[in-house]
């Protein structure tokens, strides 16, 4: 996991540079489109298994929302807000994936579960009021960030449901293509990138194709196969400060000092969701 979460954090950083050359959706599609070949080639040299009826519609879930809006969310996100922040937002999604994954897969909730609920959100309230202050355009990168948490949260409860028959690497490959048909409406300005972006910009989108995306998201599908969807995701709490460092060593950004606090609120109550109640003692009499 250590390796997966150095990987999508360095994305956080990768999609802020490339925000203001790129359009949210080419980046989308040139990112997803490189992960969608690499995880092809790799798929090609296994074994692959009948989709059911179900799993089709699973892995349209999965797609749409995990790799298709949650990434043109978060690339739209990250021209309005800077990376560390945009990395804090969206741990929100753990969060979302708790209380998805104890409806739809029966994973308990706990009283701390529902009290990190409670600090994390309000740690996003904080974030929210301190971009406000930067200028009213910030609250829409605050709002997609936002929405990209929530599809990221559906990404992996439905990815989940489907490694209960499926390998990590057919899910991944077969949800990065759906999330390539759905950015193909902005193959248009992709091409303009090929054609007169920079060779570093290129380098950038074929990075985050190769290695947040078939990389990461395959060792992720890996360990997701092995634990709870609740536990898995909390694991992901650890971005945001490895944006933050990565994003002031790279880009010299460093967010508002009350977006920070809302950071740490967030990362607080993810941490509250980790805590077990305490086991009940009996007394034999």
């Amino acid at each position: 996991m250590g390796v997966t979460l150095l990987l999508w954090a360095s994305a956080f950083v990768a999609i802020r540079h490339l925000g203001h050359d790129v359009t949210p959706g080419a980046l989308s599609l040139g990112r997803l489109l490189v992960g969608s070949v690499a995880l092809s080639f790799l798929l090609l040299r296994g074994r692959r298994a009948r989709l059911t009826r179900n799993e089709v519609l699973l892995l349209l879930l999965c797609g749409i929302a995990w790799f298709g809006i949650y990434n043109i969310a978060l690339n739209d996100s990250e021209r309005r807000i800077d990376a560390a922040t945009a990395a804090m937002l969206v741990q929100i999604g753990p969060i979302v994936v708790a209380l998805l994954a104890a409806v739809f897969l029966g994973e308990r909730l706990t009283p701390w579960l529902l009290g990190g609920i409670a600090v994390a959100f309000a740690g996003v309230v904080v974030i929210g009021l301190a971009m406000r202050g930067h200028g009213g355009s910030d609250v829409s990168g605050v709002l997609l960030a936002l929405l990209a948490a929530v599809t990221y949260a559906v990404g992996v409860v439905s990815q989940k449901v489907l490694l209960r028959r499926l390998s990590g690497l057919e899910v991944v490959c077969y949800a990065c293509w759906i999330g390539v048909v759905v950015c193909l409406p902005w193959s248009g300005d992709l091409v303009g990138v090929v054609r007169h972006g920079s060779g570093a910009d290129l380098a950038w989108i074929a990075y985050l194709g190769t290695f947040p995306t078939a990389l990461a998201f395959s060792l992720w599908a890996y360990a997701l196969r092995h634990t709870d969807a609740g536990k898995q995701a909390i694991t992901t709490f650890l971005v945001p400060g490895i944006t933050a460092v990565l994003a002031w060593v790279l880009l010299d950004e460093v967010p508002p000092a009350l977006a920070f606090a809302g950071g740490l609120l967030c990362i607080f109550g993810v941490l509250l969701t980790r805590r077990k109640p305490r086991a009940v003692s009996t007394v034999r009499v």
